[in-house]
């Protein structure tokens, strides 16, 4: 079992930056990729990064590209995510999400655990 916090939302200014983490609980951490999801009001739940089990890959959706970074501090269980030059459509409730498969990391049946979320408010 593995218990995920997300911490780090808030309310920040078009343009502005925000560092999301994930705290996870157990010993196995860098056993699972780690993924990072947003779901804005109304809509459908959606991928936004994901990072391996090691760190050594990465992968983002079309809509943060170059704008976020996702990391991971092993010896901290923890999974980051960095978030630049913010737009008003990215304010979501971001969720951090942990499973053990490799692959199809941008789909959520791929993840087996999931935090509680944390609220990101970007204003224009």
């Amino acid at each position: 079992q593995v218990q995920l916090v997300e911490s780090g939302g808030g309310l920040v200014q078009a343009g502005g930056s925000l560092r999301l983490s994930c705290a996870a609980s157990g010993r196995t951490f860098s056993r699972y990729s780690m993924g990072w999801f947003r779901q804005a009001p109304g809509k459908e739940r959606e991928f936004v990064a994901a990072i391996s089990g090691s760190g050594g890959s990465t992968y983002y959706a079309d809509s943060v590209k170059g704008r976020f970074t996702i990391s991971r501090d092993n010896a901290k269980n923890t999974v980051y995510l960095q978030m630049n030059s913010l737009k008003p459509e990215d304010t979501a409730v971001y969720y951090c999400a942990a499973g053990q498969r490799q692959r199809f990391l941008h789909i959520e049946v791929s993840y087996d655990y999931w935090g509680q979320g944390t609220q990101v408010t970007v204003s224009s």
